[in-house]
């Protein structure tokens, strides 16, 4: 399976689901699961999970209980790093004028707001420039580094962008601007001039990190910065920082940057949402609360989907740098302000995103020159907000469950930007920047998962047809089934079993939320609620019922199936109901099946 573990025969006999999918059970090692539960003392269904994703009786600790002190890597193990500190803590000795420059996103405002922390606590207040999306694109361009210089600037640290902007690194070269970067996207090679360039993905990094986010490597940074300064004697009269009140940060933006859970990444997830689940960050606290969200243990869902999205509100549509500002503030009235604000642009996203996605389904379901069969999509619409169609893209991946690049044009500037979101086991990043290379864009790059492009819009059937024939033998070979878990039954789906799936939090790629599946389940008081979303609740024939909800789920084949009230085999992920205090467990459905029609 391309998200754990290998598959083995369809699961409950579903070769084609109500979304199309072929059900497999995520099979783990069988000597591995009898070992878990034998020396571990786990339940049968969790040692099978852990199995499954490769987690053996020597490594269910550190999986289990991922900790900083186990899986911190070197500093030194990161191509660059050294450097990067010792020129850091020269210009905080010497008072250099220095300036962060960091991407638009969650993950360059959290690693900017962990730069600027540690700096503040040095007694030094660092500048932060966010490129506005419209106005200056994605990354350090020539310009905007000939004026940060102008503005003052000896120094320049470039967060979550800068690894591949070759022509600006190399204008920072010949103008006499020093420049860091820290970084985590792919590069066309190995780095050249003189900037320092820290990033687990280029080609001489031997750190093993490359799963990171840019807020990772930001917190290696601190850790790199703190062992330089103690060398240089600055702790004799001061207090070093305790970098792990700012995991929250790093946690924030390895979440919302979609990067794998493993390892010292894992450590640092689980680990962050335990300080975030203090909510000492006064910007983070804010958020919650315009967001109308309890103050209680953070998750992943959190961060995701509360945080995230609001944070990310300033680069789409608003102003780039009030997400770093509201990371970064410890004024709890300037935090109102910034959330209040930020939450505003939020709601006005939302708006502008459900327009763009109903445009692009429809170009979608009704075009006639687009072949929805092909390995990826690419779609396109006359003025859509660039801010907002990496969201769209998101949801149509979700949809169509492949790659997807959505471009915005601007006919008056014959322009057009894009942003695509991958399926597993394709590399999306990779083939944007073959497309750059074949000269088909003017820019592009990104990671496995995610890549942003710009491109002249006569150019798209060309670059259409060239992602689809890169991208066909990676689409052929990936697995678009449906992985389950466990099978289990609505007397048994309680809160003890929950409690046990959630040890193996937290999750995202590289550790999936387990599935569960019910067989032959009936749907019964089925009710629409506002959204487009539908509750139920699942019997079976030998007792029990548990509560259901299936979101988005309006005027699919899912939804008609459920709202029809028959017996179905239902497959979805089991969550807390603690509606007005009845601490039960409920199922969030993603698939479902008729049991009268297997393979």
């Amino acid at each position: 399976m391309a998200d754990g573990g290998p598959a083995i025969a369809d699961f409950l006999g579903v070769a084609r689901s109500l979304t199309g999918r072929r059900w497999r059970q995520r099979a783990g090692d069988e000597a591995a699961i009898r070992a878990l539960q034998s020396q571990s003392g786990l339940p049968q269904f969790l040692a099978q999970a852990l199995a499954s994703r490769g987690v053996t009786t020597d490594t269910a600790e550190t999986f289990l209980n991922p900790t900083l002190r186990a899986l911190f890597p070197n500093p030194s193990s990161f191509a660059g790093m050294d450097g990067a500190a010792a020129i850091l803590v020269d210009a905080l000795v010497r008072n250099r004028p220095t300036w962060v420059f960091a991407d638009y996103d969650v993950d360059g405002a959290s690693s900017a707001a962990q730069l600027v922390r540690w700096f503040r606590h040095m007694g030094a207040e660092l500048p932060i420039h966010i490129p506005d999306r419209l106005a200056e694109g994605y990354g350090p361009t020539p310009a905007t580094f000939r004026r940060l210089q102008a503005m003052g600037a000896e120094l320049v640290i470039t967060l979550d962008c800068g690894a591949a902007a070759e022509m600006a690194l190399a204008e920072a070269e010949a103008i006499g601007l020093d420049v860091v970067v820290i970084d985590h996207h792919l590069m066309r090679g190995a780095p050249s001039g003189r900037a320092i360039i820290v990033n687990p993905n280029q080609p001489d990094c031997g750190s093993g990190q490359g799963v990171l986010a840019a807020a990772g490597v930001t917190f290696v940074l601190l850790a790199a910065l703190n062992r330089e300064a103690r060398r240089r004697g600055l702790f004799e009269t001061r207090a070093p920082p305790d970098l792990r009140r700012w995991l929250d940060l790093a946690a924030l933006g390895a979440i919302c940057d979609v990067t794998q859970l493993s390892g010292f990444n894992r450590a640092i997830v689980s680990q962050g949402l335990k300080v975030m689940s203090r909510w000492e960050n006064p910007g983070m606290a804010a958020l919650m609360q315009v967001a109308t969200a309890p103050l209680t243990k953070a998750t992943t869902h959190h961060a995701g989907f509360v945080l995230g999205p609001r944070i990310n509100a300033g680069g789409r549509i608003g102003r780039s740098d009030l997400g770093a500002r509201l990371l970064a503030t410890d004024d709890a009235i300037e935090a109102g302000e910034l959330a209040r604000e930020l939450d505003r642009l939020n709601s006005e996203r939302r708006d502008i995103e459900r327009s763009i996605l109903a445009s692009a389904i429809a170009s979608i379901e009704h075009q006639s020159n687009l072949d929805r069969d092909a390995p990826a999509l690419v779609i396109t619409g006359d003025d859509w907000h660039p801010g907002v169609i990496g969201i769209v893209a998101g949801r149509l991946r979700e949809r169509y469950r492949k790659p997807v690049v959505v471009i915005g044009i601007d006919r008056q500037a014959d322009l057009g930007r894009g942003s695509g979101r991958s399926a597993a086991g394709i590399n999306l990043g990779r083939a944007v920047q073959m497309a750059e290379a074949e000269g088909l864009l003017i820019a592009g790059g990104g990671h496995a998962m995610a890549a942003g492009l710009t491109i002249r819009p006569s150019s798209i059937p060309e670059f259409r047809a060239f992602l689809n024939k890169t991208l066909e033998t990676e689409a052929a070979a990936s697995d678009d089934s449906l992985a389950v878990d466990f099978l289990t039954s609505p007397v048994a789906a309680d809160r003890g079993m929950l409690g046990a799936i959630e040890r193996l939090a937290p999750f995202g790629p590289g550790n999936p939320e387990p599935t569960v599946a019910l067989a032959e389940v009936r749907c019964e008081r089925v009710r629409a609620i506002k959204g487009g979303h539908l509750r139920c609740a699942l019997t079976s024939p030998g007792g029990g019922r548990l509560e259901a909800v299936a979101w988005r789920a309006d005027n699919s084949p899912l939804a008609r199936a459920i709202a029809a009230g028959g017996v179905l085999n239902v497959v979805g992920r089991l969550k807390a109901d603690d509606w007005k205090g009845r601490g039960g467990v409920e199922l969030e459905v993603e698939d479902a099946a008729d049991p009268r029609q297997r393979s």
